[in-house]
């Protein structure tokens, strides 16, 4: 399967950000204006917008329109977030609703966040996790599909970092991970069973193996009033 039109789109516009044709702070043109110039429908062209802003590269505001984001203080996390592992050691039982598990080129941010080439064929697949049948999150994962040949996708959606180590004896060890907030849309809204504008944690997070090579990005929307992050210093 080759490259989706929206991510065709995502790339076009992560350039014009990288190359300065957009700068830091400075509002997008509208999605009128948008979609008639890259030919496509506005649905097409919010699915671009929206991946980038759950990248962190574009931000959206309320009655403002789409900007170029600014650079956000970090805070350093401690350990690997595994949604499954974290579900269990609250007691809850964790499920999953896969919406889509395809194999595809990546795009630009894929590449570099995954240290990757274009010829590098990656799994992206979109779901929603659950804890003891309640919603927590919506989750869009990428892997590098060299790292998941021969596991199965119930391997895969069931628990990635338990199959890699038992199937393929790769280990997890290091994440580099960012957490922000941003306001539901209505397509995560109606995943997660929560209102359109209700807050929402993105956590945007990169998965290295224990010889520093990334094997997973996943940006993962959690319900506000449903799961929380703390730090332990």
């Amino acid at each position: 399967m080759g490259v989706p039109i929206y991510i065709k789109i995502h790339n076009s516009i992560r350039r014009k950000v990288e190359q300065g044709e957009w700068k830091i702070g400075s509002r997008l043109p509208s999605e009128r204006k948008l979609s008639v110039q890259f030919g496509v429908s506005r649905m097409t062209l919010r699915q671009a917008i929206q991946t980038l802003a759950d990248e962190g590269i574009l931000e959206q505001r309320v009655g403002s329109g789409t900007f170029v984001s600014n650079q956000k203080v970090q805070e350093k996390m401690s350990g690997i977030t595994s949604f499954t592992d974290i579900m269990i050691s609250q007691g809850k039982e964790p499920s999953s609703k896969t919406i889509s598990y395809h194999t595809l080129e990546p795009s630009l941010s894929e590449m570099e966040k995954l240290k990757i080439n274009q010829d590098d064929k990656v799994l992206r697949m979109e779901r929603i996790r659950y804890g003891d049948d309640i919603p927590i999150c919506f989750e869009v994962a990428t892997i590098p599909r060299k790292f998941i040949r021969g596991l199965s996708k119930k391997d895969v959606t069931n628990s990635l970092y338990g199959a890699l180590e038992h199937k393929k004896s790769l280990i997890p060890t290091k994440a580099k991970q960012t957490v922000s907030a941003k306001l539901a849309s209505e397509q995560i809204s109606d995943y997660l069973d929560i209102k359109k504008g209700d807050p929402i944690l993105l956590l945007r997070q990169v998965t290295s193996f224990q010889n520093n090579q990334p094997f997973e990005y996943v940006r993962t929307q959690y319900v506000g009033e449903r799961f929380e992050f703390y730090l332990e210093k």
